[in-house]
């Protein structure tokens, strides 16, 4: 217990030794991050553009977040919510009040009652059970090439075979319908449709962003069954589009909105949001042991923070449009398409994206797959631009040599 990474040179081993297998490796042992670089055990430098897989909206060790976490570590880390506390209490109220002025009120109020939870599948596996709650009806709707989580009730939502099959029979209730096809919604949404759960910039997925009348008629279809409308910013909230919730591109007010990654700062947290005319549930019917301890409150309180201070959606709004200048301007045979909001951007090739994630990690450029052949970049939305362009430099450089 007393070795560092320095000392011992078979971490990596020892890893692969116990570790499940779930998860496929890169050959990298990362022990430090700090702002948009992460170092590995051998001192060598990686510009992130995957923000940790997209909770570092705010980047790595960001001194705000860092102290917040150090100071709440210090006096209370964990506790239940069958206690009131001062950390849940003023981040509830925080939280609260930016859904109020960002996504506003509809005929069921403003979103004020929150589950929170410990990772954005476990918030999904709350909005499941809440649509079912509310509506007293058991079907959901998802769309084709969605992602919602690996757990029972968040991957019956996903529709990628391949993540489904070694694990089914999945729960019942479930149905996919493509993504962007207004006329499907007619047929696939009715009167036994608890909720329709979309994102509406699929990441997982692709990065295919909804097209606006596609969103408006997710919304008029659930208003005329009465189903509610889910909508998950696990990846897309806070920030990483250019506005405060992927949902005010496209003026959509979801019933219930579930938020995960950037929310917590690094500390494990999601969140299950819906609107107050809905109303509290049934005491003993929901809860997480972890979910909405003081430490993760206190993180994501200091997150909240720095993002209203810095205007940090208006900064990603504007290197976002930047980035997506620079990659569609690339003349590279390799490259099909490069689309995104904010800096949440994907492009799209003609081969398979692993040989591209291995180039870039070789010249110290960290980044993500979206599916077999797309290259997802989600730099922190704190990046420092000299950062942000040497990277993209090497990325177009990779992409012209494929």
């Amino acid at each position: 217990m007393t070795d560092t990474p320095s000392e011992n040179p078979n971490l990596a081993q020892m890893e692969a030794t116990h570790a499940s297998g779930g998860v496929a490796r890169r050959e990298a042992t990362i022990v430090r991050g700090q702002g948009a670089r992460i170092f590995d055990d051998q001192g060598k430098s990686y510009i992130d553009l995957s923000a940790g897989h997209g909770w570092a909206g705010l980047g790595h060790a960001h001194p705000v977040v860092t102290r917040a976490i150090r100071e709440q570590a210090e006096t209370l880390v964990c506790l239940t919510e069958s206690a009131y506390n001062d950390q849940r209490a003023l981040w509830l109220h925080e939280l609260t009040e930016l859904l109020r002025v960002e996504l506003g009120s509809t005929d069921r109020g403003p979103l004020t009652r929150v589950s929170i939870s410990s990772s954005g599948a476990e918030a999904i596996e709350a909005a499941i059970k809440l649509a079912r709650l509310f509506t007293g009806r058991t079907e959901i709707v998802a769309f084709q090439r969605g992602f919602h989580g690996r757990t029972f009730g968040a991957l019956s939502a996903t529709a990628k075979q391949a993540f489904r099959e070694p694990f089914e029979p999945l729960v019942p209730g479930f149905s996919h319908l493509p993504y962007n096809d207004v006329a499907a919604l007619s047929t696939g949404v009715g009167e036994r449709t608890a909720a329709v759960i979309v994102e509406v910039v699929q990441g997982e997925g692709g990065v295919h962003i909804a097209q606006l009348e596609f969103a408006a008629a997710v919304r008029d279809t659930c208003n005329r069954v009465g189903a509610l409308l889910v909508v998950d910013e696990i990846q897309t909230g806070l920030g990483r589009t250019g506005r405060w919730f992927a949902s005010q591109h496209f003026d959509l007010a979801p019933d219930i909105l579930v938020l995960g990654k950037t929310l917590g700062g690094g500390v494990p947290m999601g969140a299950t949001i819906w609107r107050d005319a809905l109303g509290p549930i049934p005491a003993g019917s929901h809860g997480s042991t972890f979910g909405g301890g003081p430490l993760a409150c206190a993180a994501s309180r200091a997150v909240l923070e720095v993002m209203r201070d810095q205007d940090i959606p208006q900064r990603a709004a504007t290197l976002g449009r930047h980035v997506l200048d620079r990659l569609s301007g690339s003349n590279a045979r390799v490259v099909r398409e490069a689309r995104g909001l904010g800096l949440m951007l994907g492009v799209e090739l003609r081969k398979k994206v692993t040989p591209i994630l291995r180039s870039l990690m070789e010249r110290g450029v960290w980044a993500l797959p979206a599916g077999m052949n797309v290259l997802r970049l989600l730099p922190p939305l704190t990046i420092a631009q000299p950062d942000l362009d040497d990277a993209l430099t090497v990325v177009l450089e990779v992409l012209s040599d494929t």
